[in-house]
């Protein structure tokens, strides 16, 4: 079966089935929009599997993407190869068999489908993704950061600043010594 474009999946039917009763969906192309300031580079693939527990559904997904970054050192703009895994229990909203909406205050911090008995793997993709974002994320593993005097990209080339360069105004310290004896006292 191919997703949905917003990674929406109706459920109605697999709710009705017995518990341990499956779907399996590919995903190829998705997108969406991700929490904060973070935007996808590249699509969305993957797969889904749905598996209908005795409360609920077992949701379990692999997704690859990127996602786009700056590296922590140098600046520039990469792209960041993200796999993402998605283990968890969603619980109807609604019963299935009286239509009438169910108490979910007992649980308020469970994912849930939505009234029409969908799953929205759009908000789990998006929470997992975002969590996978690396703290410092670099273009190549030994990137050489940025020159602290000039601010240009340091590797081949670029320059080497003389390390002698000193701020005239503090030029005079220069010449300071401090005698150990004295100062320790």
């Amino acid at each position: 079966m191919t997703a949905p474009a917003p990674l929406v999946y109706p459920l109605a039917g697999l709710m009705a089935e017995p518990a341990g009763t499956e779907r399996r969906y590919e995903i190829h192309g998705a997108t969406l929009a991700l929490p904060g300031d973070l935007h996808l580079a590249e699509p969305i693939d993957g797969t889904l599997r749905v598996i209908r527990t005795n409360r609920g559904v077992l949701v379990d997904s692999e997704l690859t993407t990127a996602i786009e970054g700056e590296c922590a050192r140098c600046l520039r703009a990469i792209d960041i190869p993200t796999t993402v895994q998605i283990r968890e229990e969603v619980l109807p909203s609604v019963d299935v068999a009286s239509g009438h909406a169910l108490d979910t205050s007992a649980e308020p911090d469970v994912a849930r489908l939505t009234g029409h008995h969908e799953l929205d793997l759009g908000v789990l993709a998006g929470e997992a993704i975002s969590l996978a974002e690396p703290i410092a994320p670099l273009c190549e593993p030994d990137c050489p950061g940025l020159c602290v005097t000039c601010g240009a990209r340091l590797g081949p080339g670029h320059e080497p600043h003389p390390v002698d360069d000193i701020d005239p105004r503090l030029a005079a310290l220069r010449a300071f010594r401090v005698d150990g004896d004295e100062e320790t006292g």
